[in-house]
């Protein structure tokens, strides 16, 4: 069974975009050391159109087979006319209002998003990459089984939060946790049910 692992960036406060939805400004503390530990250990997540550039095109998977997105995140590539951000992994975008998917590697899911994603969890594979965004986590907060959070030297104040959940105490494990020289700091928390 494969696991839906929230892999995200985020500032120390808990804000992965600012107040209009642009997650750019953490793009800062992405240096050369620390991007090469994170795309050796999760090239799966680095985008099909730049691999090449950063050495990555034939890297494999160590994680990841599929990635899911919300419409917001799936729109910012779409601006840039990306159809197929990741299309060295099977694509689904979570969106109500988007009819017909732009690109045929692209599955829009527009109905009920966590059956489908317990679905999805049920093929075999590596596992279920949730992309983002804050909306989309918040709907699947009960299917995450993992947490993958990348938290950036950085107090944001405002903005868009990892996830709009209501609150409850959801347990986590802490797994694994690693610190780099720049201030970044990855955490790997498990899902306690």
């Amino acid at each position: 069974m494969r696991k839906l692992t929230y892999f995200v960036a985020t500032s120390v406060d808990g804000f992965i975009a600012d107040p209009d939805g642009d997650g750019d400004y953490l793009n800062r503390w992405v240096e050369p050391g620390y991007a090469e530990d994170m795309f050796g250990e999760f090239p799966e997540t680095v985008p099909t159109h730049v691999r090449a550039e950063l050495g990555l095109e034939g890297a494999v998977g160590k994680h990841f087979d599929a990635v899911l997105m919300g419409r917001g995140t799936y729109d910012a590539g779409l601006r840039l006319g990306i159809t197929s951000p990741y299309g060295h992994l099977d694509q689904y975008v979570a969106s109500r209002s988007l009819g017909t998917s732009p690109d045929p590697a692209v599955e829009i899911i527009s109905g009920d998003v966590a059956a489908r994603v317990r679905r999805l969890k049920e093929q075999p594979g590596l596992g279920v990459w949730l992309c983002g965004g804050a909306d989309l986590a918040g709907q699947l907060v009960e299917e995450i089984d993992e947490l993958v959070v990348k938290t950036y030297p950085v107090f944001a104040g405002s903005g868009i939060p990892m996830a709009r959940a209501g609150f409850a105490a959801r347990e986590l494990e802490l797994t694994d946790l690693r610190q780099f020289a720049g201030g970044q700091v990855v955490s790997t928390y498990a899902r306690r049910r």
